[in-house]
């Protein structure tokens, strides 16, 4: 087994190994570093001699580790007995705890006293299997960055004392909240890159989903888990379209929607529809409005009406200047640019955006729809100016030279 399997085995059970050294040692930092030495250890030795059991390989080597650690703090030796005297092997994998432990695996990474960075940063490291190298190239920090936030993840979570179990029950819809966010976050930045020279990174975007799928099936009764896969794969389906052979953004008017991934766009539906049951969320009802553009043949035939109604009960429940602009944009569908300049010049007036590229992009299409090309120039040469995305500002020049 060369380093392409060790991956493909860690990626895949990294989160079940994790869980299960945390609750077995009670310490979810000496877990994470017991888990890496054993994938280092992995490296050297499948080469070698290839595991029947890869996944009991790893769990047995880093608990192995992890009483190593435990014996070299000469204040822990009463743990470290208590642990040695434990069974060996493959025994530590408990398929009775498993979902209970990855559930609990992912709280404590999503945890609110860690930085929003952090929460990425450690979500995608114990629960997703990435390497740092890997959450590196995928948001465009430096790798002893990532390193840092995860260090100091682990090192705020062992100070704050957070305990490796769930939430009581009162709590865990509040705090299931934060972890939602946290993959909402990172496919956000699959889907469009704050910046870099690529529209999408679908490495990325794909692995929220995968997130998505497992806290799914961890909470099957939670509608808003649903709504959020919902939205993950309604807005993924539209990948293969989004950007064309050498990576030039595609704008949705112009692509070919026989290209849209049906499957994911008939899996977004059966989301949406156990989303639906008792009544649509923040995610939700985003995954409605996702839903509407993927069931239309084209823009022109989208229902453009029920999008903006969509947008008014999305700013109902989760009031947000970028909910406003999205909502502009939909107006703009159905009844014309004038209303939406209006909402647009509100949000301008209020300053509640402020350096974003987003807002004079759609205000400079909107003046250009007027007829007003001198003042839609200005605001999309702007808009180019503030945008970080380099596939994105080449589609803002190129409106700026349609214009002349």
């Amino acid at each position: 087994m060369g380093t392409a399997d060790v991956e493909a085995v860690w990626r895949i059970e990294s989160a079940r190994i994790v869980a299960a050294l945390t609750r077995f040692t009670g310490d979810f930092g000496l877990a994470e570093d017991a888990a890496q030495e054993a994938v280092a250890e992995a490296l050297v030795s499948w080469p070698r001699a290839s595991p029947a059991n890869p996944a009991g390989w790893l769990m047995a080597t880093a608990r192995r580790r992890a009483i190593d650690a435990i014996r070299r703090r000469a204040a822990l030796q009463d743990r470290y007995a208590l642990l040695a005297a434990a069974p060996a092997g493959d025994q530590e994998i408990d398929p009775d705890r498993i979902d209970d432990d990855v559930l609990a695996l992912m709280f404590v990474s999503c945890h609110p006293v860690l930085s929003r960075e952090a929460r990425v940063a450690l979500t995608l490291r114990v629960v997703g299997g990435l390497s740092s190298e890997e959450i590196a190239r995928a948001f465009l920090v430096s790798v002893p960055t990532v390193q840092a936030r995860i260090t100091r993840g682990k090192k705020t979570i062992a100070a704050a004392g957070v305990p490796f179990e769930l939430p009581p029950t009162g709590e865990r819809r509040e705090r299931l909240g934060g972890v939602l966010s946290v993959l909402y976050v990172i496919f956000t930045e699959g889907s469009t890159a704050t910046s870099g020279d690529r529209l999408l990174r679908p490495d990325v975007a794909y692995e929220a989903i995968r997130l998505a799928r497992t806290l799914a099936a961890l909470q099957p009764d939670e509608p808003e888990v649903h709504g959020l896969l919902a939205l993950c794969e309604l807005t993924a389906a539209r990948f293969p379209a989004r950007t064309g052979p050498d990576g030039t953004p595609v704008l949705l008017e112009d692509q070919d929607r026989r290209l849209w991934d049906f499957s994911a766009i008939r899996r977004g539906l059966a989301a949406l529809a156990r989303a639906s049951t008792r009544g649509l969320g923040l995610y939700g009802l985003q995954a409605a409005i996702a839903a509407a553009h993927a069931s239309a043949p084209s823009v022109e035939a989208t229902d453009w009406d029920r999008i903006v109604l969509l947008y008014e009960a999305l700013g109902r429940v989760a009031p947000s200047p970028l909910v406003e602009l999205n909502r502009a944009v939909a107006v703009a569908m159905a009844s014309g640019p004038a209303q939406a300049l209006a909402i647009v010049d509100e949000l301008i007036a209020s300053d509640r955006l402020p350096g974003s590229h987003l807002v004079p992009t759609v205000r400079g299409e909107l003046l250009a729809r007027l007829g007003r090309r001198p003042e839609a120039r200005a605001e999309l040469e702007l808009a180019a100016r503030l945008c970080a995305n380099q596939r994105e500002r080449s589609v803002l020049l190129r409106k700026v030279a349609a214009l002349d």
